[in-house]
């Protein structure tokens, strides 16, 4: 099952990357008359961190990234 999910969270990150290079390479575009706008490149971009951030903790198992140092003088 975390297998899956890892796979799926791997093919919409590769599929968000794809649509940043979409909207990197014109934001807007024309269709005969109709002129279309693509999505939030900003938008986007979060979504990648997001996802990223997912697929890291899943390949850690869960572990946590970072802990609390407590410098002491002894």
């Amino acid at each position: 099952m975390q297998n899956e999910r890892l796979e799926k969270l791997k093919e919409r990150l590769n599929a968000y990357y794809e649509a940043e290079m979409a909207v990197l390479s014109g934001q807007e575009y024309n269709m005969g008359s109709i002129t279309l706008k693509r999505a939030d490149l900003g938008q986007i971009r979060r979504t990648i961190d997001e996802l990223e951030r997912k697929i890291d903790e899943l390949q850690m198992g869960g572990k946590r990234k970072t802990f609390r140092v407590i410098p002491r003088d002894l």
